[in-house]
Order: C-alpha cells, then structure tokens, then sequence
C-alpha cells in the first residue's frame, strides 16, 4: 500500500510539475485535430493524423523545457496564442482559397489592404473559439506560478528537452517519410498543401513550408544547372513544335481586345432564376462566337492577378505567393511583347489602384506599351471595390476607340469582386428587377446579382464595339478570372444545381470558367467541348495572330484534339479523367466513378508535376531572359 501511495504520489507531483507542457500539447492537439477535420470532413481519420499532430506539437512544447519554470509558462503560453492564430488565418484562407496558406502569400499579405471587406466577410465569430482558452489561462496562469514546484539545474533541463525532442522527432519524422514516399516530391514542391496538411496537421506544414521556402530562397541566388536549362528549353521547343494550322494567322492584322471578367463562372451562363435569365447579354453574344464550355480557371494564390499571368505569359503562377508581385523582375515572351513586335499598339484597362498586385510594375514588365488605371478615369461611379463596370466600360470604350491601329486592349472589369455585397449598386445600375428567389439574403444570391449587374455592362459594351464598327477588324475574346463562390458557401450552389450528395469531381466541376471568341461577321460561331485552361489562351492567340509560340507551357486550343488541363495544386484532367490531388483519388468523368490508378495516369501525374517545376524554375531563375538572349544572338549570327 505504502510503494502504491508513493507511486501515486509521484505521478501527482510530475503532473503537476508539467501540468503546463501536458495542457499545452492536448490544447493545441485538439486544436489542430479540428481544423484538419474542417479541411477535410469525409477523409478525416484521428488515428491516421494524429501520431504526427501529437508529435509536431509535442516537439514545439519540448523547446520550452530548456528553460526555467516561469519562463517556460511564458513561452508555452505565447506559442499558444501564435499557433492558435496561424489556425484561425488558415480557417479562413481556406474559405476563400480552398488552400493553407503559405509563407509565399504571407510576404503579399499588404495585397490585402484593398480587399479588407472579402476577409471580414470570411470570418465567422466561431473562428475565435480557437483563442478562448488563451483569455480562461489568464487567471490559472498566476495561480499556477505560485505553485511550488522544483526547479532543476540547466543541465537536467537540457537532458529532458534532448529526450523528448528525440523521441518525438523519430515519430515524426516517420509520418513525413511515409507521405514522403506515397506521394514522391509532394514535401520539396509542397505543389499540394492541403493534402500535406490532411496528413501531417498543421504544424508540420508550416515548418515544412517555411523551411522551402528558405530552402528556395537560397536555391534561387544559385545558377540552375546548364543541363536542367537544356532540358527545360527542349521540352517547351517539342511542346510547340507540332501545332496544326487550323485558322493559322486568321486574324493577322486584326485588333485584339481581351476581356478579364471578375468572378465570371460557367454554372451562371444559360442559367434562369425565377423565369430571369441571369446573363442574358452573355447568353447571345456566346451564340454568335466559339464558344469553349470546359475552360477552367487555373489560378493559385495570386487569384485575379493569376488569370492574368496565366492568360499574357502560358506560365503556371508561383508555386507560393503571386507571380506578380514575386517575379516583376523577370523578362518574358508575353502576348503585349510579341504583339508589340508585331507593330500592334499593347495597353491594359483597369479602374482600379495601378499599384494593386503590382500592376504598375509588371504590366512593364509584360512590355505593355500603356496601363490606363485609376488615375486615368473619372471616377464618377462607384460600385463594389471601386470604378463601376458601367464607368469602367463606357470609359474604355472611348479610350480604344482613340487607339492607333493594330491594337491589343487587354481590360479587367471589377464590380462582381467577392463579398458582392453593394446589392443597392447593382440594382441601380441594372435595368428592371432581378429577384434572385429563396437566394435572396445570401453570399449566392448577392453574387447572381453581381454578375447580372455586369452582364448588363458588358452587353452594352460590346454593343457599342459592334455599333461603332470597331468589331469589323477585331477579335474580342472573354473569359471569367477564377471561382465566385468560396468552399464555405458551396452548399447554395450544389443546390442550384440540384447536386445532392456532392464530390470533389463534382467540385472542380463547377470552377470551370466561360470563355469566347467573337470573330467579324459572327464567323465561326459554335460550342468547342476540348477541355482546356487559362494558360491555353496565349497559345490560341499566337495561332490566329502567326506570334511566335516557344516558351509557352499552355496549348493552342484550335488545333488540339486530346484535352489537358493541369492546375497549380497537382490536379489534372484530360476531359475523361480527373485526378484530384488533395485526396490523390482519380474519377471517371463519364459516369463519376472512382477508378484506380495505372501506369497511363501516373505518368500523366508525373507529367503534370514536372510541368509545374519547370515553370517555377523558369519564374525562380528568370530563365526567358537567357532563353530570348540566346535566341536573338542565334538570329544575328545567321
């Protein structure tokens, strides 16, 4: 009874003499086991997560025992508060982004700024439950400190710190190694955050990235390899080499005008609520051009900036963080260079700030000869983030039309910008009543609005193009930027479509994304079903304006037969699969079904991942700039 009691006592003495690091790992445990299960509800398992969130967590709390009683308290407690923040901010990076966010976006974070209302609308009052124990431990906190406890000698601390660092370290480090080998590159490219994080919790992520981030960081001061830049120049060189000559140089000559729609997305297009067309003025220009119904959006961090980025250049954005503001320094082969080469006037349209994304810097950059921004209007009208599309468009209309021929007008509109929450805007600038039914009151509902608010805008647009003459000698082309309704609204869309029990196929299904061509005379009008993506469209161009085409990692949609689409997380369709990354699963896209992996797909996975490392070696290393040296002393030398 006696060694029983004394035992007892033992324990009651570690437990209280630890009490602190013990809290902490279960506290910060439990809080990074929820959010793994919001991020991932249906594959969620504790037992396969939580060997690597125990341990990660554990390992951070081992730190603390280097130090003295007080202290340690201190320093637990701190890392509490920063780890519980790191949370809430992945919560609601996730909402919008369907992504963790990384160390790459954090750098960009002032990008922010101007779009403070769609982060306010993101967070939810339950994200600060994830604070509530840091305001309880106040109190506890100072009572715990008059505790009486032992305090041993540094060197005892320091023994105990190597000790359980060590023997958690081992523990996970053997889930990394494990996820290291099922999914070969995932941890050096972290091309996948979200399925890393299912896997690994949220603390390991963020180290990994961290340390990627350095790691690439230091990487990129040093010289890639001749051979990797011969092997890079090669493929883009075959990748472009067997384009057909379906309308080659049909629009030689031809302006160009580009228009970048904000939060445009397909499921809206032909679509009626309560008897009322939503886009009615897209519906009938769509029937009188080429019309591509599986073009899907590709953007990664740098969203709107993305789509741009990938449309003017045929590169995947940053891996972390947005090209623009990360690469403004590099050279490229981008559609205003080549248009400018080709004696075209290059100017980009925008009503908002020059400086936002770092448009004013890169759209130099992309060899734009003008960039019309804010400052270039008046800005009498305001709807959403700032210019109405009404304003805008109206505007840009009599700037082009000043434009000394051949021209390329690439415009970006604004007015349907996440929250659309300037529902009394859109109503005033939409002609009659648009009642959006038991929608009404919502995030979805007040994004039907929008876009029907810039519907009607660009309709009158393009009349006027059409009016002028103007569309006599030029090529309009239209595209939608990236998604419009973020993962925690999804539930309204699923059912607008009348998708009950919905997939993630189901999901990527709906980011696709309407693009049109709109020829003279309403030539070659007509529905193209390839499977393609904004990094295609540079290509297309390229084709109907005889551009040169080499460093382009995007294809020419009027001469592809087989479908290819790959996005920035690993994902990737052909138009009869779909490999989804974050839960490595392949579908049938014919009849939805899960199917297997084989040979055929994962050397399409291993494909895809390729193509995205040499795209960020491309970004990394600025190789255009050498590729363009080389090409143009080549020239001189003949």
């Amino acid at each position: 009874m006696y060694i029983n009691n004394n035992i007892a006592e033992k324990i009651k003495k570690f437990f209280i003499n630890n009490l602190d690091i013990i809290y902490f790992v279960i506290i910060l445990s439990i809080k990074a086991f929820n959010f793994d299960k919001s991020i991932s509800p249906t594959y969620f398992s504790y037992f396969y997560v939580s060997a690597a969130i125990i341990s990660s967590v554990a390992i951070l709390g081992s730190i603390a025992l280097i130090f003295k009683n007080n202290t340690r308290t201190r320093l637990l407690y701190i890392f509490n508060i920063i780890i519980s923040l790191l949370i809430i901010v992945d919560t609601v990076y996730y909402r919008y982004f369907k992504d963790v966010i990384s160390l790459g976006v954090v750098r960009n974070g002032f990008l922010l700024g101007g779009v403070g209302a769609s982060v306010k609308q993101l967070i939810s009052p339950t994200d600060f439950l994830y604070l509530l124990d840091v305001f309880i431990l106040i109190p506890l906190l100072r009572f715990y400190r008059r505790v009486d406890k032992p305090n041993p000698k540094f060197f005892k601390r320091f023994a105990m710190f190597l000790v359980v660092f060590a023997i958690f370290t081992s523990i996970d480090a053997k889930k990394i190694y494990d996820l290291s080998v099922e999914q070969p590159n995932l941890i050096s490219t972290m091309f996948n955050r979200i399925y890393l994080t299912q896997h690994l919790g949220t603390v390991n992520f963020h180290v990994l990235d961290a340390y990627n981030v350095i790691k690439t960081s230091v990487s990129n001061m040093q010289k890639l390899p001749q051979e990797r830049q011969d092997e890079i120049k090669a493929y883009l060189e075959k990748k472009n080499s067997s384009t057909g000559t379906n309308f080659k140089g049909a629009a030689a000559g031809k302006n160009l005008i580009v228009i970048q729609v904000e939060a445009l997305q397909q499921f809206v297009i032909n679509q009626k609520i309560n008897g009322q067309e939503i886009t009615p003025n897209l519906n009938r220009w769509i029937n009188k051009s080429m019309y591509f119904d599986n073009y899907f959006y590709q953007v990664a961090a740098g969203n709107t900036s993305d789509a741009e980025f990938l449309s003017n250049n045929s590169l995947y954005p940053a891996a972390s963080g947005a090209a623009y503001y990360m690469y403004a320094g590099d050279s490229y082969s981008s559609l205003a260079k080549e248009m400018d080469d080709k004696g075209y006037y290059t100017a980009a349209l925008h009503g908002f700030q020059e400086g936002f994304w770092n448009r004013n810097v890169m759209y130099k950059a992309e060899k734009f000869d003008d960039f019309y921004g804010e400052r270039t209007y008046n800005l009498n009208e305001n709807v959403g983030l700032g210019l109405s599309d009404k304003s805008f468009l109206n505007q840009a209309f009599d700037k082009i039309k000043t434009f000394s021929q051949p021209y390329f007008a690439f415009n970006i509109t604004l007015s349907s910008h996440y929250p659309y929450d300037d529902v009394k805007g859109y109503a005033k600038g939409t002609t009659g009543t648009f009642n959006t039914g038991k929608y009404n009151n919502t995030l979805f509902g007040d994004y039907l609005k929008g876009i029907h608010y810039t519907d009607q805008q660009l309709g009158m647009f393009l009349d006027k193009l059409q009016a002028s003459g103007m569309l006599n000698n030029s090529i309009v082309m239209l595209y939608g930027d990236h998604y419009a309704i973020p993962k925690n609204d999804m539930p309204s869309l699923y059912d607008f479509e009348g998708i009950k029990n919905p997939t993630d196929l189901d999901w990527y299904e709906l980011q696709k994304v309407p693009m049109f061509i709109h020829f003279p005379e309403d030539a070659n009008k007509g529905v193209n079903h390839l499977y393609t993506g904004q990094i295609d469209l540079f290509p297309t161009i390229a084709n109907l304006y005889n551009l040169p085409n080499t460093y382009m990692l995007g294809k020419d949609m009027l001469n592809s037969t087989e479908g290819d689409v790959k996005f920035r997380n690993g994902s990737f369709t052909d138009g009869k699969t779909f490999y989804v990354s974050w839960t490595n699963t392949f579908y049938n896209i014919a009849n939805k079904k899960v199917i297997p992996s084989n040979p055929d797909l994962n050397a399409k996975k291993n494909t895809t991942l390729k193509e995205l490392q040499y795209s960020d070696d491309i970004l990394n290393h600025n190789l255009l700039k050498k590729f363009l040296q080389e090409d143009s002393q080549s020239k001189a030398g003949n």
